[in-house]
């Protein structure tokens, strides 16, 4: 039987709702994956933002949510909630956020900006990060099952589990 596995892109999110089916986003760098598991339901979403504020260009936020930490969690949030899932018990792992040019390079620090408004829009929203992998200087990439809601990170070919 082939699973299905459904690619987020950069500035894209995915839900997957039958026990099995993985999400997965490659290249996190300064940006943010998001993944979310509803117990109740078996129901995952992750999503892959790259910038922090959809108000740097309300035009960009518009045309695609998902750009954007604010507006993607919102996004994502809302169509978890809508397709069935209950605030309740939601878990909720974050990753990413590193400076793949090195500290000094990143003048803008998009990806510590990009870590501290998941914190800030989960914690306003009463959801608890449950496993955190942000900073460095490599990228990642995060995989999630639903059903199960086992989400797990590859970085320099190695597996770390959130």
């Amino acid at each position: 039987m082939n699973i299905p596995r459904h690619i987020v892109g950069v500035a894209d999110m995915k839900i997957a709702e039958n026990a099995g089916e993985m999400v997965v986003t490659h290249a996190l760098g300064s940006c943010i994956g998001v993944a979310v598991f509803d117990p109740a339901s078996g129901m995952v979403g992750l999503l892959h933002y790259m910038l922090p504020l959809s108000s740097t260009d309300p035009a960009k936020a518009a045309a695609n949510p998902f750009m954007f930490g604010d507006s993607g969690m919102n996004a994502l949030f809302a169509e978890m909630f809508k397709r069935g899932a209950s605030k309740k018990g939601l878990r909720v792992s974050i990753a990413g956020g590193a400076q793949v040019l090195g500290g000094h390079m990143d003048l803008f620090a998009i990806g510590q900006r990009n870590v501290l408004i998941a914190r800030k829009f989960l914690w306003k929203n009463g959801l608890l990060i449950a496993a955190e992998q942000t900073g460095g200087t490599v990228p990642r990439t995060m995989y999630l099952e639903a059903g199960t809601g086992q989400c797990w990170l590859m970085v320099n070919m190695q597996s770390i589990e959130l």
